[in-house]
């Protein structure tokens, strides 16, 4: 893959002060940023992953039943 960018004046010198090519030192940055980004998930405990659970099902007990059959009636029986 080849991409072409403007390079800048500071990121030139940068990569001068380094002693490589820029385009070498672009990969380089480039390599660091996918390494260092965080997953974002953590390994939950079984007691966490529980107590998440139950708070999902907290008021649960309230949800009507459905019924046997569902009918266009049915889902709009709230309905003006």
């Amino acid at each position: 893959m080849e991409i072409r960018v403007n390079v800048p004046d500071e990121l030139a010198a940068q990569a001068q002060a380094r002693g490589v090519p820029v385009e070498e030192y672009v990969e380089e940055l480039l390599a660091q940023q996918v390494t260092s980004v965080p997953t974002g998930r953590q390994s939950r405990t079984p007691e966490q992953i529980r107590a998440w659970l139950d708070s999902l099902a907290q008021f649960s007990e309230k949800i009507p039943p459905l019924p046997d059959t569902i009918s266009r009636e049915w889902i709009y029986q709230d309905h003006d």
